[in-house]
């Protein structure tokens, strides 16, 4: 390929509004172009990167035994309705009628339409198992899409859906998948780190992510530095403390604290350490009535400590929690704890309000002694608070909070770290999730009908090319890993439009390099070399060799990778196997 042949298009600056390393990168590189808001054309160069990575994403599935096909963008909404999910998916959904009234959905996944095939097809034990999959376009109206093509709204992705006739077998799919996944990101020349993770909207009994390690990444990912234990944080369990409670040492003392609302401001004013001090949240539940006004609200006092943060996902799995919760409204809580929000505390509330509430304990909070929590009335707090002594032991002691930096690793191997990562791909072991509701059943060999065990598996295509420039760019621009760059090796000749002996050294090496099968491309536009090389280090190609008259006086070129500090100058002839052996390697 010849730059004069191929496109082109770089900027000085980046739009104001691109706000991560790789959305300003990918502009102003010319990889991809704005349309709308969290809609983006990809540009002949930021094609050829998605198109390798699709690539290798093919060879590793089909290698582990998945079959492509394709399902439509656009399915119809009886499907969605029959999983459940055309109402539970909220709007990110984008839902659409046809001329003739009818409702469809442009799909952000392909669950329904796989589960109705495999009802229709795989009707015997002897077809199974199955893995199905196909790259398409998806869609999901963002509420807010930011970050380039790492939080659009229209994108695409690989899925992968599996079949098998029982747990055992679909378990065993699982473990094929993931284990693919591992060797897809590897051979990207990315670094992962693959997690236990939530189901989500997609449902079922297991899940991992697996996610490109980056500072800007919008995921915490917690492992454990001594042994193998990772898990996003949303997941990651929070032990309870190893030492038993301490007996109480102080009296409870109602405390004026006025205009200390917060847990740290209420610690800096007694002088005490914020670990001291309860945090309390409140939820809401509603169980229906048989009319509207006969709707019950019940309130849940949620008790966390003072420096930790309420994890929304365990606490929707709580008992009570799981068909649905929100934060309580302003009035709601006034009228259970006869105070407003900033003062609110679990002692005293029979007296408080009205109503009974749930109390649920942090396993932290449970384990204290001594502490300080809100009064329930403005400008006061408890000091000195003991559970059993002072306010009953809470109705529920569980999980409730995000692991920090140092706690103990779940699986008793030291202590736990965090840092941040970009999900680019999830594995789900689904089970009869879909099945049972879209009754996709064969029949086994006593010819009774089963249900399929599923499992479905998700790679961010578009969203890995975003992930990659994260992990990988500098001040100068991107850095692709050598299997996903646009190109491989760019050569870079000074003067081609001047020179001859420069064009026909620069024209043999490209023509070597194409025969060898190496993705190089020759800059023969005559740019400046400044604006020649500024040009591809922003584009990020991995390797580069310039030729110019003074070198070849010499019969020398010179070499750069992209990270390296400084240029390499070496004989004409020993440039190929260079390359090669580095493109090998």
């Amino acid at each position: 390929m010849k730059a004069s042949q191929f496109f082109i298009s770089t900027l000085k600056e980046a739009p104001a509004d691109a706000e991560v390393a790789s959305h300003r990168l990918m502009l102003r590189a010319g990889f991809i172009k704005r349309l709308s808001a969290g809609i983006y054309t990809y540009m002949p160069m930021g094609l050829r990167v998605l198109r390798k990575i699709e690539s290798i994403v093919r060879e590793e599935m089909n290698a582990a035994g998945a079959i492509e096909l394709l399902m439509p963008v656009v399915q119809p909404a009886e499907l969605w309705q029959e999983s459940g999910r055309f109402a539970k998916y909220g709007p990110e959904l984008m839902r659409v009628k046809d001329r003739h009234d009818r409702d469809f959905v442009i799909q952000p996944t392909s669950e329904e339409v796989i589960t109705d095939i495999a009802r229709q097809e795989l009707r015997s034990y002897r077809a199974l198992p199955k893995n199905f999959y196909h790259i398409q376009t998806k869609f999901r109206d963002e509420r807010r899409p930011r970050f380039g093509v790492m939080r659009g709204r229209e994108f695409t992705m690989k899925d992968a859906y599996s079949f098998d006739r029982d747990l055992d077998a679909a378990r065993l799919s699982y473990d094929r998948m993931y284990d693919a996944y591992g060797r897809i990101f590897t051979r990207m020349g990315l670094t992962f780190r693959p997690v236990a993770a939530d189901n989500g909207s997609i449902g079922g009994i297991r899940s991992h992510e697996f996610q490109v390690i980056a500072a800007t990444g919008e995921d915490a990912i917690v492992f454990a530095p001594e042994s193998d234990y990772a898990a996003n944080i949303e997941m990651a369990e929070a032990l309870a403390p190893a030492a038993p409670r301490a007996a109480a040492a102080q009296e409870l003392a109602k405390t004026a604290t006025p205009g200390k609302a917060t847990c740290e401001d209420v610690a800096a004013f007694l002088g005490l350490p914020i670990e001291r001090t309860v945090k309390s949240l409140v939820l809401a539940t509603e169980e229906k009535g048989e009319s509207p006004e006969g709707a019950r609200t019940t309130l849940w006092l949620l008790l966390v400590r003072g420096d930790h943060s309420l994890n929304e996902i365990k606490t929707g799995k709580l008992a009570g929690l799981r068909d649905g919760w929100r934060f309580a409204t302003a009035a709601e809580i006034r009228a259970g704890f006869a105070c407003d929000p900033g003062y609110l505390g679990p002692i005293g509330l029979a007296a408080a309000g009205e109503a009974r509430i749930r109390i649920v304990a942090d396993r932290t909070v449970a384990a204290m002694s001594d502490f300080v929590c809100g009064a329930n009335e403005a400008g006061f707090h408890y000091t000195g608070a003991n559970w059993g002594r002072d306010l009953p032991e809470p109705d529920l002691v569980a999980d409730i909070r995000n692991v920090v930096e140092g706690d103990p690793s779940p699986d008793g191997k030291g202590q736990l770290a965090i840092q941040r990562g970009i999900e680019v791909g999830h594995v789900f072991l689904l089970g009869d999730y879909y099945s049972r509701s879209m009754q996709a059943t064969f029949l086994d060999e006593k010819g009774q009908p089963q249900l399929l065990q599923m499992g479905c598996y998700g790679i961010g295509i578009t969203r890995i090319a975003g992930a990659a420039v994260e992990q990988n760019h500098d001040e100068r621009g991107m850095i692709w890993p050598t299997p996903i760059a646009p190109f491989a090796v760019v050569i870079c000749p000074i003067g081609y439009d001047r020179s001859p002996a420069v064009r026909e050294a620069a024209d043999a090496l490209h023509a070597q390099m194409l025969e060898a099968g190496i993705d190089a491309i020759l800059d023969d536009r005559g740019e400046r070399p400044g604006a020649m090389f500024a040009d591809w280090e922003l584009i990020g190609v991995p390797h580069r060799v310039v030729l110019s008259d003074r070198g070849l006086k010499n019969g020398e070129v010179e070499y750069q990778g992209r990270r390296d500090a400084a240029a390499a100058v070496l004989p004409l002839g020993e440039v190929f196997s260079l390359v090669k052996g580095k493109l090998e390697a």
